[in-house]
């Protein structure tokens, strides 16, 4: 039986990296990443997971879809073991961005890490906010 296929929600800054720019780039390595609980979700992504880009900062917009192309690994880049990357592509851009503001305002993203969790960078999306977000992007 294949693995469950795992979702995830991804947060920068578009004014450090957006998704148009991954998607000019063609793949990425995601890294950076330094708090201990989006370290923990970090080291779960295994390749063929799906994720959501995010634009923190003033956007606070899911904006496009990834893929990660690696599992997650140690960061070549650090002298510490505990930091981890990712290698990810773009899929596609939202056909609309799902604001922060609008799953605030909908009881359908109740519970959702999201908005308990505002400051986390790398937290898993169980399949119904998925869901949700996609169909919301759809408008």
């Amino acid at each position: 039986m294949p693995a469950t296929i795992g979702r995830w929600l991804f947060k920068e800054e578009p004014t450090h990296y957006s998704f148009d720019q991954l998607v000019k780039d063609g793949r990425t390595r995601w890294e950076g990443v330094h708090n201990n609980a989006a370290l923990k979700n970090l080291r779960s992504v295994r390749k063929g997971d799906e994720i959501l880009y995010y634009h923190s900062g003033d956007e606070k917009a899911a904006v496009g879809i990834m893929a990660a192309t690696s599992d997650a690994y140690p960061d070549p880049k650090a002298g510490e073991e505990k930091l981890a990357v990712v290698d990810v592509k773009p899929v596609r851009k939202l056909k609309r961005p799902v604001t922060l503001s609008e799953m605030k305002a909908s009881p359908r993203f109740v519970g959702f890490d999201l908005l308990r969790l505002p400051r986390l960078s790398v937290m898993p999306v169980p399949d119904r906010f998925w869901t949700e977000i996609l169909k919301s992007s759809e408008g």
